[in-house]
């Protein structure tokens, strides 16, 4: 079954967010210039994508390579960019900082403690994320309020370190966005259908069983706290207990 058939069920007030997504993103494009999307290619990034072609807001696109994403990803950065005849910024992680880390705890060091995974995160995401947005005055992402209880709160406009945040999609739920895919017809990662719904680094994403949390899949080793890297949340992580790699082989 494909991720369309299976999510895309709209909310009764569908249009209506579209429409304040729609503007969103034009006073931006008007107000906060020059902003740039920052795009993981993720079935949200993609509506966000399509939204900046359709309502012809000039913005930068940029996604962040870290050196690990799954083949999949990698496919659908050249169809995106086929698709939108755009050309979209790939930012890498330092090549001798990512060697240097790898040369020292290997290729399986996030699995071993959190802070080695942080650490893998920081050069992979975060090091490369202020190279992305250097001398723009404000970012897009795809982030929705339903995603996580550490994104609930997750407000259209916000301010993040001297730069303006745009969420348009943040009352979106996760039937809208892919009711919108069906709609319009929007390019999507493949490995959505085989029950991937966030998608990150191929070592630290794995797919869903009915019933799991949205976001179980990242850094499923880890119990408790916020699953994510850094990107959106101040100050990293919560404490997360760590489960060896080989429990849950």
């Amino acid at each position: 079954m494909s991720a369309v058939s299976l999510h895309a069920h709209p909310s009764s007030d569908f249009e209506a967010k579209v429409a304040e997504s729609a503007a969103l993103l034009q006073r931006a494009a008007a107000e906060f210039a020059p902003i740039t999307q920052a795009s993981s290619l993720g079935a949200e990034d993609m509506v966000v994508t399509d939204l900046l072609s359709r309502c012809r807001v000039r913005s930068a696109i940029f996604v962040l390579d870290t050196g690990k994403l799954h083949a999949e990803t990698l496919e659908l950065l050249s169809r995106a960019q086929a698709h939108y005849g755009v050309e979209i910024d790939v930012f890498r992680p330092r090549e001798e900082d990512a060697g240097a880390f790898v040369a020292q705890h290997g290729e399986d060091a996030m699995y071993r403690s959190l802070e080695l995974r942080k650490s893998c995160c920081h050069i992979r995401k975060m090091e490369p994320l202020e190279r992305a947005l250097a001398g723009q005055r404000g970012w897009i992402t795809g982030l929705r309020r339903e995603q996580s209880g550490a994104r609930a709160e997750v407000e259209f406009i916000e301010e993040q370190a001297g730069r303006v945040k745009l969420n348009p999609l943040a009352r979106w739920t996760w039937g809208d966005v892919w009711h919108y895919i069906a709609t319009h017809d929007v390019p999507y990662n493949r490995l959505h259908d085989q029950f991937f719904p966030s998608i990150g680094c191929a070592p630290c994403t794995r797919a869903v069983t009915l019933g799991e949390d949205f976001r179980s899949g990242r850094w499923w080793w880890e119990q408790d706290g916020a699953k994510e890297c850094g990107l959106h949340v101040e100050g990293g992580h919560a404490p997360a207990t760590i489960v060896p790699i080989r429990a849950l082989a």
